[in-house]
């Protein structure tokens, strides 16, 4: 079993300490650990709710877990692929579910640099969403979306229905990865083959099962005094709660289901949660499916194993060479994902990043993982039986200090941590791609 002693959990909270204390740090940041036996290796909340708030962080503070809601989405549809209500790569069962996917085009670039829409050369598979090669991407990563749309613009906060489904695809479905609003797409098939709104599917299927209480895309009133205040770092590296106020507005100011219902549930973003509730999610992956405490069978383990499987080989470098960002309020530059030493291929999993050799903060090949736009990271190691979230509340996406503080926790805590041997073993490519 995977645990730490006493001064290595001190060591941690000294080195998130630093990176809170400093000059413009992180305001506020909660992390939990836990293991595949679903015991809590290590919790610990440090600083302010927000600036400006004389209130601490604690355990029990909510957070707009931004992308960590694709996982959720994810394991919904892949329960339904179980049941054999959908299947990953029936292209017209796909379409005939989601019927605007008849008819979208994809955006091309002509020689002149003007923009077309074409026709799409093929149908789009539950896979493909799964695996963001369908063809969509973001406006605030895709230079080509956000030209399509001006002067209008999109609004990015994943809460305009219009803004969502009403994308047209950058790519032709399976001829590239690129990050984009496929989850959102996978969240509303949940809804039309379940006949649930996707708040109720994940609490009836998800939360429920594994003691999940906090979960919800509408925040209530108590919640709401809990919640993690949303800040913004400038070009200049000071940071301030957010200007605007919170980025998923919406949600948060709706009282009663009356409001609540023209704004969707977003697959991709839209989730609120404490951050040990996302640990059961965890838990449960570790135990390759089953929840460790509750026993509940999320999901066969050989189910576990395909989301598990690189379903993108033939683009090994997908997460490197990345174009600067569109938008960069929301996203700092970067050149690559996951930077490793010798640039080992990697690859992705059905809605995660998987790790195809070791990380280097001691990951071991197989660690699947993915982050949030609010500097969010969350990571699965079933080798060494160990996982968790580290969860701020900061735009843009990629604060030095977030990720340099994750990598330091991370590797203080592997290097801690008794090596472990699981016999099971996970797949790591998909050879018929």
């Amino acid at each position: 079993m995977a645990s730490i002693t006493p001064d290595t959990a001190n060591e941690l909270k000294a080195t998130i300490d630093s990176y809170i204390s400093k000059p413009n740090g992180i305001p506020g940041m909660v992390c939990s650990f836990i293991n595949k036996d679903g015991d809590t290796v290590f919790e610990y909340a440090a600083g302010k709710r927000g600036i400006g708030s004389a209130e601490p962080m604690t355990t029990d503070t909510i957070f707009w877990i931004a992308s960590c809601t694709k996982l959720i989405t994810a394991v919904a549809a892949m329960q339904l692929v179980e049941q054999h209500k959908v299947d990953l790569d029936n292209g017209q069962q796909t379409e005939d579910i989601l019927h605007e996917l008849k008819s979208i085009k994809v955006i091309e670039e002509m020689a002149d640099g003007k923009l077309r829409l074409v026709d799409k050369k093929r149908q789009i598979t539950l896979r493909m969403l799964l695996s963001h090669t369908a063809g969509f991407s973001y406006s605030f990563h895709s230079l080509k979306l956000k030209k399509w749309f001006e002067p209008i613009g999109i609004m990015e906060d994943c809460t305009v229905a219009e803004d969502i489904f009403g994308q047209p695809l950058v790519n032709q479905p399976g001829e590239k990865w690129e990050y984009g609003v496929n989850m959102d797409w996978v969240g509303r098939l949940v809804e039309r083959v379940s006949g649930l709104t996707l708040d109720e599917y994940f609490h009836e299927h998800i939360f429920k099962p594994l003691n999940m209480s906090s979960p919800c895309f509408f925040p209530q009133a108590d919640q709401k005094k809990k919640l993690a205040f949303l800040h913004q770092r400038n070009s200049d590296g000071i940071i301030a709660a957010r200007e605007n106020g919170h980025l998923l507005h919406r949600p948060l100011s709706s009282s009663t289901p009356k409001q609540a219902k023209g704004i969707p549930q977003s697959g991709g973003a839209g989730l609120f949660s404490v951050v040990s509730d996302y640990c059961e999610i965890i838990a449960t992956i570790l135990n390759y499916g089953k929840h460790p405490k509750t026993g509940w069978q999320l999901l066969k383990e050989a189910t576990l194993k395909e989301m598990f499987t690189n379903q993108v080989p033939q683009f090994p470098d997908f997460a490197r060479n990345l174009k600067p960002t569109v938008k960069p309020s929301f996203i700092n530059s970067a050149s690559e994902i996951y930077p490793q030493a010798q640039n080992p291929p990697q690859g992705w999993g059905l809605s995660f990043f998987t790790l195809l050799h070791p990380g280097p903060t001691g990951r071991s090949a197989n660690t699947v993982f993915w982050t949030g736009l609010a500097n969010l990271v969350w990571w699965a190691d079933v080798e060494n039986g160990i996982g968790g979230i580290m969860a701020s509340q900061i735009l843009p996406f990629g604060d030095s200090d977030f990720f340099n503080c994750h990598a330091e926790v991370e590797a203080q805590l592997y290097a801690a941590l008794p090596k472990i041997s699981i016999i099971a073993s996970v797949e790591t490519t998909r050879e018929d791609k």
